[in-house]
């Protein structure tokens, strides 16, 4: 273990521009004047596409090797696992076309699987988006497209009718747009705090749904009542010799001392960890004040850290001091 005083990097804040609601509703349709709706209806490959191929191994370059082949095994089993895994050939496609000039934090990967349940802080059961892993600064439509193309993939996939896509795909822009409708009328703080409850869309939900799939819907969200940091522990560790440690599952999950010796172990450093963290520009805000070799990270089949696993570890290890 090491310990050192944190660190805190002070950057000067950027100006934010606020704006009421009559001059962003003027920004909306002077945008719109410029960028008409209709030119967003159509898409053809630019002259110029990058090969999507080649996207994927400018990807793998960056990744965990080992686990590159799970994720194409994974991207390989049918068009809508291949679609997930490719936020990056879409982006690299959508890079070209129009876009209406109001930049947002967009999600990057906003396709239907990754929407879901959760609870929240407020042990409250919410429908909303559930993974941030490429959230950037960007064209709002791109979250927009990107879900609704993966509704598209999703119902031929699942054999439904053209018709039965269509009326999908038309009813998830037109709740978009009324949704986004309701929140341009919202003060900052209302629309912060807005969120939609999975108790209060379960009725809706039940009439577009057979007996099958509506027990399976509310089985689903039972289960999400009952995911915790304790279970994803549970889950991931095991004792040994009157300590918790984390379950040896290679490639995806890996124990130090699997990958070093006790005495490599050991020759790690605080002043090793920081010098890394700054070198790939994370961490740019404060450093840890705390460093302590116990386990692997969690990590998933491309290599990114599950967050709140790695949560519960943590909370673990500090005997509840988190």
């Amino acid at each position: 273990m090491a310990k050192a005083a944190a660190k805190t990097e002070r950057r000067p804040a950027s100006p934010v521009e606020h704006l009421t609601p009559k001059e962003r509703a003027a920004r909306g349709k002077a945008a719109r004047g410029a960028v008409p709706r209709a030119s967003h209806a159509d898409w053809s490959p630019a002259a110029d596409r990058r090969d999507p191929i080649e996207i994927l191994q400018e990807q793998a370059a960056t990744r965990l090797p080992e686990l590159v082949p799970i994720r194409y095994g994974r991207m390989l089993v049918s068009p809508f696992t291949f679609y997930r895994g490719a936020a990056a050939i879409m982006a690299a496609d959508l890079a070209p076309t129009p876009r209406s000039g109001l930049t947002t934090q967009i999600c990057g990967d906003a396709h239907l699987s990754n929407f879901g349940t959760f609870g929240t802080p407020e042990r409250e059961l919410v429908f909303d988006i559930n993974d941030f892993d490429e959230t950037l600064p960007g064209p709002w439509e791109w979250d927009v497209k990107r879900l609704v193309a993966s509704l598209a993939i999703a119902g031929r996939n699942n054999g439904f009718t053209r018709k039965e896509r269509t009326d999908v795909e038309l009813q998830s822009v037109g709740e978009y747009r009324t949704a986004m409708r309701e929140f341009a009328g919202m003060g900052n703080l209302d629309v912060w705090y807005s969120k939609l409850e999975v108790q209060e869309i379960l009725p809706e939900v039940r009439a577009g749904m057979d007996r099958k799939s509506w027990k399976a819907a509310v089985q689903a969200a039972e289960k999400a009542h009952t995911r915790d940091n304790i279970q994803a522990f549970s889950k991931l560790t095991h004792e040994i010799d009157g300590e918790r440690r984390i379950i040896s599952d290679p490639p995806l999950v890996v124990p130090v001392e699997e990958l070093l010796s006790p005495a490599d172990a050991q020759r790690f450093t605080f002043a090793d960890m920081t010098t890394h963290l700054a070198s790939l520009g994370l961490a740019r805000q404060k450093f840890p004040e705390r460093l302590e070799i116990v386990e692997a990270m969690p990590t998933n089949t491309v290599g990114k850290v599950q967050k709140a696993e790695l949560r519960a570890l943590a909370a673990r290890i500090a005997g509840g001091r988190l």
